[in-house]
């Protein structure tokens, strides 16, 4: 199969796929803009974080497979591709841990103000009176705004640092909840207004665009967390920015609704300007070594399963 790869990959994997006979070409640098011309006569595409519209898939004469390198697919435009016949596959799961292990990460550093320790010791400010004050996690209460492998991974370490654990999922069954050790949130106010941190781990679609605004930070305590690892256009920023802003909101980022392109190293942080405890980082959840190979072990095993009996392993559409 001929098999083109448009944005980052592990090398020996890449590598796996040419040894097994397939003709691969690996340009990471690829963006919508670029794909369809690059898409050509390539039967399988593979993607991380690189958006495939209508145009890209209309452009994939003889397109198979879009393969999300990953969990979630709201890059794709899969009801177009489900139109044109093609498959799109993902690999949830792989990088639950990765973004748990972020998601503590910055839960920690937000109550502890690690950035702000950091920034003030570089400046050579000792302040040890100011920061000597966190309220710290054991006993509060972590809501958790999604059910799915990344939440109950959260939950888990959560859980291993004495948090009490409240649950938003209304297609969770019961049982996800029990395992979790998490009591069931009514709706989503009544987590926000009873948790001490909340985190998102939920899909972007039209219905969960712009949830977490106004309304939602306003039910929330004075001086709570909030962290988003999951997908940039859940959040209304202007209206977290005020939050953070007005009521002491503590916000951790790992996603924003206006990233930048692959090939652009310039981001525009406007819209959080002034949010003095909003920490941020690079949408780097799934990021680890660990979480990329797994990602990749089942890409490769998406591809082999296709290859060999044309069944699509986890296919969305």
């Amino acid at each position: 199969m001929n098999i083109l790869i448009a944005d980052k990959f592990p090398a020996r994997h890449t590598q796996a796929l040419a040894d097994a006979g397939h003709r691969v070409t690996s340009e990471p640098k690829l963006d919508e803009t670029t794909l369809p011309e690059a898409i050509k006569d390539n039967e399988v595409l593979i993607v991380r974080s690189t958006k495939v519209p209508a145009a890209v898939i209309d452009a994939g004469k003889n397109l198979k497979l879009i393969l999300r390198a990953g969990a979630g697919t709201n890059t794709i435009d899969v009801k177009h591709a489900a139109e044109k016949g093609v498959a799109v596959c993902n690999c949830p799961g792989t990088n639950s841990v990765a973004v748990a292990e972020l998601t503590m990460g910055l839960m920690i550093a937000l109550d502890r103000r690690i950035y702000h320790n950091t920034r003030d010791l570089r400046e050579g400010k000792w302040n040890k009176s100011e920061y000597g004050k966190a309220r710290g996690l054991y006993g509060r209460t972590l809501g958790i705004v999604g059910l799915g492998a990344i939440g109950r991974e959260v939950a888990k370490r959560a859980t291993a640092f004495g948090m009490k654990i409240l649950a938003y999922d209304p297609v969770a069954p019961k049982e996800a909840f029990a395992a979790a050790g998490a009591q069931a949130a009514p709706d989503l106010l009544t987590l926000a207004a009873q948790s001490d941190a909340v985190t998102l781990h939920i899909p972007e679609t039209p219905e969960t665009k712009g949830m977490f605004n106004k309304t939602f930070f306003d039910a929330m305590k004075p001086g709570a967390i909030f962290i988003n690892a999951a997908r940039g256009g859940l959040v209304v920023a202007k209206d977290l920015a005020e939050a953070v802003k007005t009521k002491g909101i503590k916000a951790g980022l790992d996603v924003y609704e206006n990233e930048p392109k692959a090939a652009d190293n310039c981001f525009d942080y406007s819209p959080y300007e002034g949010a003095e405890n909003l920490y941020g980082t690079h949408h780097i959840g799934a990021s680890t070594d660990q979480a990329q190979d797994a990602v990749a072990d089942c890409a490769l095993d998406i591809i082999r399963r296709y290859g060999e009996t044309g069944e699509f392993l986890h296919k969305v559409n």
